[in-house]
């Protein structure tokens, strides 16, 4: 872990890419890789998801989908504790996400003039679920239950097999609870091509989301256009705001739960004490040596973990919106005074007893946030990603008389005579 001093003149943008080093080049091995898989999809289909499920997860798969039966194993295999649990957080969920619900609107604005928006739900959405070496539940709920909340009608969600041809109980019953439609066994860039063009088996999306590796992010962004998607997520980051009354232990304890995410997850601090910057460094070397996922953990300690020591709390703010992490933690004593001056961060948290693990599996916001810098321009997902917008326009005879004259002037000035007579024939016989 490195230790960084602020001083006069430093220029934090450039400080903080060279030292964090998190701009991904183009991978254009990865970028071919993943273009042949969605055009062997397009042409193949199912027949396709099944070579590259055997070749990838060494499995050979009579069927993509998940049958009730292994549904119900799967509720049965986790346990009523944990069913409860997933329950209680799902309910978190939907109850912090119908806080998002937008709603259609008409009014007249002037005489004649009616204006307003249709809000609709997308028809039909496709969540990608990371697994096969792992399960990810939290997940689930965080991609299933907004998009419910929503009123989205259809949802079919798609996640690795393991080598036995089976899907993570914990990922099914998470499924189970939030009301996902339909589930297959297929990930990779093969999955997000199944969900955008369709296959004998899986009916085509409108939308899809949720995290992946490396093949799942190129293979969003290729079928972007044909399908919308919800972002592009890398590494995991934490950003943590901390002063001279912080406990070290508590600093170094969250740094390393998104360290143990990624190699290339990012656990940075910022502090205004020196003396504490070194202790929270030391205490991360020693809590590290206890954790299981101590090679993960310790990748990106030593390459992407960084702590900051700025001048005072003003300085230190100032360089974390610059960082913009994709969660942040403010530890200061009331930390909500701090909140206007924030301005970048994918989700905040508030004092030494809300760590960041809260905010993945149990309190309710979503978890899927921004990451690499993207937190200064886009939003955690949301209700508002299940939606679309159209705009609504009434304008009676007499309010189109009005204006007719500045509408066609307007036409005409761009070059657009058919426009403008798209106006002129509604007032003209001949």
């Amino acid at each position: 872990m490195r230790i960084l001093e602020i001083k006069d003149g430093m220029n934090k943008r450039k400080v903080l890419n060279e030292l964090l080093k998190r701009d991904e080049e183009d991978n254009l091995e990865v970028e071919d890789i993943v273009r042949s898989i969605v055009k062997d999809i397009k042409a193949n289909g199912d027949d396709a998801v099944k070579n590259y499920t055997e070749k990838f997860d060494g499995v050979k798969l009579k069927s993509l989908k998940v049958s009730k039966e292994e549904i119900d194993f799967a509720i049965k295999d986790v346990g009523d504790e944990f069913l409860s649990i997933l329950k209680e957080a799902t309910e978190n969920i939907k109850v912090y996400h119908e806080e998002e619900l937008e709603i259609t609107w008409y009014k007249e604005f002037r005489d004649g003039v009616k204006l307003g928006q249709k809000i609709t739900p997308i028809e039909r959405v496709g969540l990608y679920v990371p697994g096969g070496k792992a399960g990810y539940p939290s997940t689930v709920l965080m991609t299933a239950v907004p998009a419910k909340v929503a009123g989205v009608k259809s949802l079919a969600m798609v996640t690795p097999p393991d080598k036995t041809g089976k899907v993570d109980s914990y990922i099914l019953a998470a499924a189970y609870v939030a009301g996902v439609d339909e589930i297959y066994k297929v990930g990779g860039a093969q999955a997000v091509a199944a969900l955008a063009y369709g296959t004998e088996s899986i009916d085509p999306v409108y939308k899809i989301v949720g995290p992946g590796n490396i093949f799942v992010a190129t293979a969003k962004k290729q079928v972007f256009g044909k399908v919308d998607i919800d972002m592009i997520a890398g590494p995991s980051e934490i950003g943590i705001l901390a002063d001279e009354d912080t406990n070290p232990r508590i600093i170094a304890a969250d740094l390393l739960s998104q360290a143990e995410h990624d190699e290339m997850a990012a656990p940075i601090f910022i502090t205004t004490s020196k003396e504490q910057a070194e202790k929270v460094k030391d205490e991360v070397y020693r809590q590290l040596d206890i954790l299981p996922r101590k090679e993960i953990n310790i990748k990106s300690i030593e390459n992407y973990s960084l702590g900051i020591v700025a001048r005072d709390k003003d300085e230190a703010i100032e360089w974390m919106n610059e960082f913009a992490p994709e969660h942040l933690e403010i530890l200061y004593k009331n930390p909500e005074s701090y909140l206007d001056k924030i301005t970048n961060a994918g989700a905040i948290f508030l004092g030494e007893y809300t760590p960041e693990p809260v905010g993945d599996y149990f309190a309710g916001p979503n978890h899927t946030l921004p990451t690499s810098g993207t937190a200064k321009f886009s939003s955690p997902l949301g209700v508002y990603d299940y939606f679309k917008r159209s705009s609504i326009l009434y304008y009676s005879k007499d309010a189109l008389s009005k204006v007719e004259k500045k509408v066609q002037t307007f036409a005409k000035n761009e070059g657009l005579f058919a426009h403008a007579n798209a106006i002129d024939v509604r007032f003209k016989e001949d």
